[in-house]
C-alpha cells in the first residue's frame, strides 16, 4: 500500500534524547561533563537544550512516519543514479536514504571548502560535486537524510597516521582484504570522526550514522601480537574484553554529546550477533551499552550473513524466519533498557550467490516483503536496505500487510 501523497502530513516529532542515557555516557565517562568552546566553560546539558546554542543549516526535514531507507554510495549520490533513486523513494513508501559522508577506506565523498577544519587532510573526493544541491533536492523532495561515516575502518588515515593504527614489524596492519584500522583507544581518532560527523550536520544531514564503530574482526585472538597504544585507557583495571568494550562505548557516548548543538539523531550500526551476546569479545561492542548511548540502533541481520544461529540449517533460504527469530531476541534486550533506541535493522536486498548452491536463493521481491513483514509482526516498523550497488528490487511494498 503506497501512502507517499499523506505520510510527510502527520509526521511525529521524535524527541528520542533522555537524562537517563546522558547519565550514562557520564557515568562510563566522567570527563565529558564539562566542555570548552574558545575560553568560556559551557556545561553541556545547557548547550544541549538551549536553542541559543543549536545550529541552523536552513534546511528543514520532518522525521518520517517510520524510516524506510535505502543505502546510497557517493558515486550513485553524485552521478546520474541519484534521480532514479530519488524516483523510486517518491514513487513508493520508502523515505530515507544513507549516503556515503565516509566511506570504507577513509575517503569522504566530497571535496571539503576552503576554510574546512577538513580540507588541509587530504581526505576530500569529488564523488558529491555539490552536497548542498543534493541536500536541496532532497529536502523538497522531503527525503529523510542521513550521512553515514565509518569510524574505525580507515585505511587512509591509518598510513597518514601510523602511531594512530595497529601496526606489525613497523608496519600498518592490515586484514586478508587489505583494509587497516585506526584505534579505538586514541581520543584523537574519536575526534577526527567527530569533526567529519559535524561538517555532515551543518551541510544539513538529519542524522549521523556511525559505521564500523568496532575494533577489527578476531582481535581478540592477534591483537597481542600487534603494537598500539592504549591511550588514555592504559591504566585501565578491567581486562582486555572490557577495554575494548570501554574503548567503543565510550567513543559512541562522546560522539553524542559532541553532536548535541547540531540538533541531528545519532545512530550506529552493529553486528547482528551482538545482541544475542553479553559482548562481541574481539570487536568491542555491547549491544546493551551502545544503546543507551544512542537515539537508533541498527543491526545488520542480512539472512545471508548468518550461521545456523537460531537453528534454522540456511538462513539465507528464510528470511522471513531468520528475521523474526532475531527481532524477539532483540527486542527482549532493548526492553531492559530505560531508555530504549528506535530499532532499524538493516535488511537484505542482495543475492549471496558466493554461499554456494543450495545454500542461498536469489533475493528479490518476496524475499524483502518477507524480512520486513518479519520486522512488522515483531513490532519494529522501520528499516533499511542494503545493496552494495544500488541497485533495489523491482515491485517491492515497503509496507506489507
Amino acid at each position: 500500500m503506497c501512502v507517499k501523497s499523506l505520510k510527510w502530513l502527520a509526521a511525529p516529532l521524535i524527541l528520542l534524547g533522555s537524562a537517563s542515557s546522558v547519565q550514562a555516557a557520564e557515568t562510563a565517562t566522567e570527563d565529558f561533563s564539562t566542555r570548552t568552546y574558545e575560553v568560556a566553560s559551557i556545561d553541556s546539558g545547557l548547550l544541549g537544550t538551549s536553542e541559543r546554542f543549536r545550529f541552523d543549516s536552513g534546511l528543514n526535514f520532518d522525521y518520517p512516519d517510520a524510516v524506510r531507507g535505502i543505502f546510497v554510495t557517493g558515486n550513485s549520490a553524485g552521478g546520474e543514479r541519484f534521480s532514479s533513486l530519488v524516483n523510486l523513494i517518491g514513487n513508493t513508501d520508502l523515505n530515507a536514504m544513507v549516503i556515503d559522508v565516509k566511506e570504507d577506506k577513509g575517503h569522504l565523498t566530497y571535496m571539503p571548502e576552503e576554510g574546512s577544519s577538513l580540507a588541509g587532510k587530504g581526505i576530500g573526493t569529488s564523488l558529491i560535486k555539490d552536497p548542498r544541491a543534493m541536500l536541496e533536492q532532497m529536502e523538497q523532495e522531503q527525503i529523510y537524510p542521513i550521512a553515514r561515516v565509518v569510524v574505525f575502518k580507515d585505511t587512509v588515515l591509518a598510513e597518514q597516521r601510523p602511531e594512530l593504527s595497529f601496526t606489525s614489524g613497523g608496519q600498518v596492519w592490515k586484514n586478508r582484504r587489505e583494509e587497516a584500522f585506526v584505534n579505538p583507544f586514541m581520543r584523537e581518532v574519536w575526534d577526527y570522526n567527530v569533526e567529519v560527523a559535524i561538517e555532515a550536520a551543518k551541510m544539513g544531514f538529519k542524522e549521523i550514522q556511525f559505521d564500523y564503530v568496532r575494533f577489527p574482526e578476531g582481535f581478540e585472538r592477534y591483537g597481542e601480537q600487534l603494537d598500539y597504544s592504549m591511550g588514555d585507557y592504559a591504566e585501565s583495571n578491567l581486562d582486555p574484553v572490557q577495554r575494548r568494550v570501554e574503548a567503543v562505548t565510550d567513543f559512541v557516548a562522546y560522539a553524542r554529546e559532541k553532536l548535541e548543538p547540531y540538533d541531528v539523531e545519532v545512530s550506529v550500526d552493529i553486528f547482528g550477533y551482538a545482541a544475542t551476546l553479553p559482548e562481541a569479545p574481539g570487536i568491542g561492542q555491547n549491544f546493551s551499552k551502545i544503546s543507551e548511548n544512542v537515539d537508533v540502533i541498527s543491526s545488520m541481520i542480512y539472512p545471508s550473513h548468518w550461521t545456523s544461529y537460531f537453528g534454522i540449517a540456511k538462513p539465507d533460504l528464510e528470511p522471513y524466519k531468520l528475521v523474526a527469530e532475531y527481532a524477539k531476541v532483540e527486542n527482549e534486550v532493548l526492553a531492559k533498557l530505560d531508555e530504549a533506541p528506535v530499532s532499524r535493522p538493516w535488511l537484505q536486498d542482495f543475492t549471496a550467490s558466493y554461499l554456494g548452491a543450495g545454500n542461498y536463493k536469489r533475493y528479490g521481491k518476496a524475499e524483502v516483503e518477507a524480512q520486513i513483514r518479519a520486522l512488522n509482526d515483531q513490532g519494529i516498523d522501520e528499516f533499511l536496505l542494503w545493496n552494495a550497488g544500488n541497485r533495489y528490487s523491482a515491485g517491492v511494498d515497503y509496507t506489507p500487510e
